[in-house]
């Protein structure tokens, strides 16, 4: 199903185009919502900044436009990241990257976990059944199973990404109430040492 197409043909140079418009979106719509990538949620792209990004996916770009299926798949799930990026992406310029951060920060940790979590399983598990049919009632056929597997393929990455943001989320914020913690008992051990001081200290002299 995913034979390779001539290098520089008519369906290479359509694949291109298509994959260069959904990278595109991708990265206008990050940079709408994070110009210094302190909101993306990838740690590798934020790693390669905007520089050696566009690097990277124009090499990909050109490599991925020989073979179909995976140049639709990741088109598809290229334009569903711009489109999720686009929905908030608007807030998220307005507030500021730092503001908006703690903003998501702190509405996440006062949401119960299971609430957060059984959204975020609709939002992934509605899309990948889509998805899913697509596949199943493709029969095989390129186009729609391509985008089946891209749709797939954009819940899995919204789910794992997210869940690795809660997870940030959570162990950061059990370090911090452990380092309360400690702070608090040296304050305490170093109060009842004092206090211990002066109970067995000589009278002062006057």
């Amino acid at each position: 199903m995913d034979a390779a197409v001539t290098f520089a043909g008519r369906d290479y140079c359509l694949l291109l185009l298509l994959l260069v418009f959904a990278r595109g979106m991708d990265f206008l719509s990050t940079w709408i919502a994070t110009p210094n990538l302190v909101l993306e949620g990838n740690p590798l792209a934020k790693k390669l900044g905007w520089k050696w990004g566009l690097a990277l996916n124009v090499v990909l770009c050109g490599a991925l436009a020989a073979w179909p299926l995976s140049a639709i798949v990741v088109a598809t799930a290229s334009v569903l990241v711009a489109a999720r990026n686009f929905q908030s992406a608007w807030l998220m310029h307005s507030l500021g990257e730092e503001i908006y951060r703690q903003w998501h920060v702190e509405r996440v940790q006062e949401t119960r976990i299971t609430v957060y979590l059984l959204c975020l399983a609709g939002n992934t598990l509605l899309t990948a059944g889509v998805g899913a049919a697509l596949i199943y009632f493709s029969h095989l056929r390129l186009a729609p199973f391509a985008i089946g597997m891209g749709m797939v393929a954009y819940a899995v990455a919204v789910a794992f990404y997210t869940l690795l943001a809660i997870w940030r989320i959570r162990h950061a914020a059990k370090k911090l109430a452990a380092r309360q913690n400690s702070c608090a008992n040296d304050k305490s051990l170093t109060a009842d040492t004092w206090v211990r001081a002066e109970n067995h200290a000589p009278d002062k002299i006057i």
